[in-house]
């Protein structure tokens, strides 16, 4: 289930109403339904549904006037279109972007399940929405309907537009720096600049010029004066990720920078002011660190006014299944390949403890991606530390698919005489580039096949008696030819 949230589906054909609700019903969302023209008794309290889901609508005249009366109730509700229902007429942009999707009739799954995660991350941020400014991309990495994750966006939400020093907590690969991105852009310094500085990967020594920057001659090396990290921040946000490992001597230096609001360059006696926002990061227990001497008690203070603790990936397993659609959506728009789980699958990697949280989920569907190329990953197929096989059974491949695969490598009478075919061509006198004439004879066949099957990959698969992944793979390297 994706949301604890209900569909209200509006719809006066009452089959295709029905046959909608049981869809959704069956893959674990509550549905409200009403007709068109008593709709508004089932939306009164707007904040407890996920979207709405338009069909026929008789009581309008048109889906733009349908869609204003619901932008009265809410400007950040989701809506979905149902079926074949269309747009009469131009919409105007404002009623334009609360569309967010079509569930099709019949639907299909994986469809059905990435318009809900389109209506989950808009319900998630609809801070973002009501903006109607700033993009939702930075929020991607942030999805999810537990509670966990969305106490941490309630709280992003709610410190966002002060001036408050922010410390955000948890373990590597949650999405520190994430939430910090998301902090900047809600604030009133998102046209300022958002300036990260990793304080555990610099040396102690030049930390300092790192962070204040130094004038020329300043120290051996120092060749130039060089602004530094609070200067390139002025008027922005300053994220110090890792610092609790920052050296004492610098956690002095920027104790002085947050009580005064100001610093110098190294080499310098000119004070600069220090416009910046300061958020800052860290994997490490700060009170068991101040208690060993490690940290000072009085900067972490300074730096702990709004805490924000990011869950580890395990005390939410149950967004990994968000996630990893989300994830194949980012590889997918950036042209690195596509991967399908399965059920099985995906119940899997919900098991898994997570040690590298979201950056390890991250790096495994980046792996798949590649060992699985526009497949479907079964839990056998996954690597072998993520399987948890006990009480999930494995998919079963169709007795059709083995029948095949066991055929595949006995040649037919066709095959045999297609063979003899092509022994009784004579080798041109001038002789022939082999390898050419059958990447040209391979990509004839494979246009000639797409054609006849009005571009659909599967079918022309089947045309050509191989796998659709394999068809997939040979498009991608003929890519120029058949162009």
């Amino acid at each position: 289930m994706l949301s604890e949230l209900k569909i209200l589906l509006i719809d006066d054909d009452h089959d295709h109403l029905h046959d909608i609700q049981v869809i959704l019903e069956f893959i674990g969302e509550e549905c409200l339904s009403a007709t068109s023209e008593n709709w508004q008794q089932a939306c009164q309290q707007p904040e407890h549904l996920l979207a709405i889901a338009i069909g026929t609508h008789q009581h309008y005249s048109s889906l733009s006037e349908l869609i204003s009366e619901i932008q009265a109730v809410s400007k950040t509700l989701p809506i979905l279109l149902t079926g074949d229902i269309s747009y009469s007429g131009d919409l105007p942009n404002d009623l334009q972007t609360q569309i967010v999707g079509r569930i099709e009739n019949p639907p299909r799954y994986n469809s059905l399940l990435e318009v809900l995660h389109a209506c989950q991350e808009c319900r998630g941020n609809r801070h973002v929405m009501e903006d109607g400014q700033k993009p939702l991309e930075l929020f991607r990495s942030m999805i999810g309907s537990s509670q966990a994750i969305q106490d941490v966006r309630k709280l992003i939400e709610q410190v966002a537009n002060t001036e408050a020093n922010v410390l955000i907590l948890g373990e590597s690969g949650t999405g520190k720096e994430v939430a910090a991105r998301n902090i900047h852009y809600l604030s009133e310094r998102s046209d300022k600049p958002f300036v990260p500085v990793n304080c555990g990967a610099i040396p102690g020594d030049l930390l300092e010029s790192e962070l204040f920057g130094h004038e020329k001659g300043a120290f051996t090396g120092a060749l130039s004066a060089r602004q530094g990290r609070f200067e390139l921040a002025q008027g922005g946000t300053l994220f110090l990720d890792e610092i609790g490992d920052m050296p004492l001597a610098m956690q002095v230096k920027l104790l002085r920078v947050l009580q005064e609001k100001c610093f110098e360059r190294v080499g310098s006696n000119r004070t600069i002011e220090a416009d910046v926002r300061i958020i800052a990061a860290t994997h490490r227990n700060l009170d068991k660190e101040v208690a060993a001497g490690n940290f000072r008690e009085d900067l972490f203070y300074r730096l702990n006014v709004f805490p924000i603790e990011m869950p580890a990936l395990r005390e939410r397993q149950d967004d990994v299944p968000l996630l990893i659609n989300e994830l194949i959506t980012r590889l997918e728009k950036h042209d690195r390949g596509s991967v399908r789980l399965s059920a099985g699958a995906i119940a899997s990697l919900m098991r898994h403890d997570w040690a590298g949280n979201v950056r390890e989920l991250a790096n495994l569907v980046e792996r798949l991606c590649i060992l699985f190329p526009y497949g479907v990953v079964d839990i056998n197929d996954l690597p072998e530390k993520y399987q948890y096989g006990d009480g999930i059974q494995a998919y079963e491949s169709p007795a059709l698919v083995q029948h095949i695969e066991a055929n595949e490598s006995q040649p037919d009478e066709t095959e045999e005489v297609s063979a003899t075919t092509v022994e009784s061509f004579n080798l041109p006198k001038e002789g022939l580039n082999l390898k050419e004439f059958m990447a040209k004879l391979e990509v004839d066949y494979i246009r000639q096949a797409l054609d006849e099957s009005s571009g659909v990959v599967a079918k022309a698969a089947q045309r050509l008696g191989m796998r659709r992944t394999t068809l997939v793979e040979k498009m991608k390297k003929y890519k120029a030819m058949l162009n």
